[in-house]
């Protein structure tokens, strides 16, 4: 009977989990359709914008006055890697930990010997695990995935703009994951800084947009592209922070039906440990019967 005890505990235990990670997967859910409204409504006017500074940039590029898309050797690198400040969302974390560190190792591997590659950390589990493996830290932001508003990653993206302009970094690079749907995402290295063209024929850069400014072409340089590298960081962190969340819902909702299914073979196991009690209680009773009548 102690085994059955012992079974009936677990099963108990399954169960108190099976209601945790329900709750949780509900939590996410909810979450998830705030992020991918706002992701979904926002990446059509963030791709629209930065075409459109694309163009801008190359109309201006042989002016010399478009600093954020000044190509230097690149000598010293800044990655950011986007994670979450929590866990239990899957292969969320790990995939964007190791993108990052074979993106260092494969790339930036002769920088990163000279201590020229720092990580600027947003999210805690990526900065738990560069922290840990000695990597030079620029600075982290974990407070910043809490609430995410627009107004905070302006000034996050500011910082950085202000540090390439300084030549404190040659290239920034972001590594995080796409939201595609809920159930899967797209791994992304893009490059933040400097600005990067398109990759276009000849041909179709004369074909561009022949732009008149107005008014002055510094004025916009000063409010246009700083602008629309902020919308880009902005919506590269809503596609993070909807990515988290369908990787919690999916990771919730095989918890448990996993735990449905381990309660299952759990019941098996008890109704069939109950059965083979009772029966050996019987035999044992039938046993007695049988030496008292003999």
């Amino acid at each position: 009977m102690a085994n059955l005890k012992e079974v009936r505990i677990r099963i108990d235990s399954v169960n108190s989990t099976k209601q945790i990670t329900s709750a949780m997967k509900m939590v996410a859910a909810s979450k998830l359709r705030r992020a991918q409204n706002a992701i979904t409504t926002m990446r059509p006017y963030a791709t629209k914008l930065q075409e459109l500074m694309q163009d801008l940039n190359r109309s201006i590029e042989q002016s010399g006055d478009s600093k954020y898309a000044v190509a230097r050797p690149e000598e010293k690198i800044l990655i950011v890697p986007v994670t979450s400040n929590r866990g239990l969302c899957g292969a969320f974390n790990t995939s964007v930990i190791r993108a990052a560190v074979k993106l260092i190792n494969e790339q930036f591997a002769e920088q990163l010997a000279a201590d020229n590659l720092s990580i600027y950390c947003i999210g805690k589990k990526g900065c738990d695990f560069f922290k840990s493996r000695k990597y030079k830290i620029y600075t982290s932001n974990s407070e910043i995935l809490d609430k995410l508003a627009f107004d905070e990653v302006a000034v996050l993206a500011e910082g950085i703009m202000e540090d390439f302009v300084a030549e404190k970094f040659d290239r920034v690079v972001f590594v995080y994951n796409q939201f595609k749907n809920a159930a899967s995402q797209v791994l992304v290295e893009e490059q933040f800084l400097p600005i990067e063209m398109p990759e276009k024929e000849e041909e179709e850069y004369s074909e561009g947009v022949d732009y008149i400014f107005e008014p002055a072409k510094e004025q916009i340089l000063d409010e246009l592209i700083p602008k629309t590298l902020k919308i880009q960081a902005y919506k590269m962190l809503l596609d993070s922070l909807a990515s988290e969340n369908g990787a919690r819902m999916t990771a919730m909702h095989k918890a448990t039906d996993n735990a449905t299914e381990l309660i299952k073979d759990l019941k098996l196991s008890y109704n069939k440990a109950r059965q083979a009690a009772i029966t050996n209680e019987i035999l044992e009773i039938v046993g007695g019967a049988n030496a008292l009548n003999g």
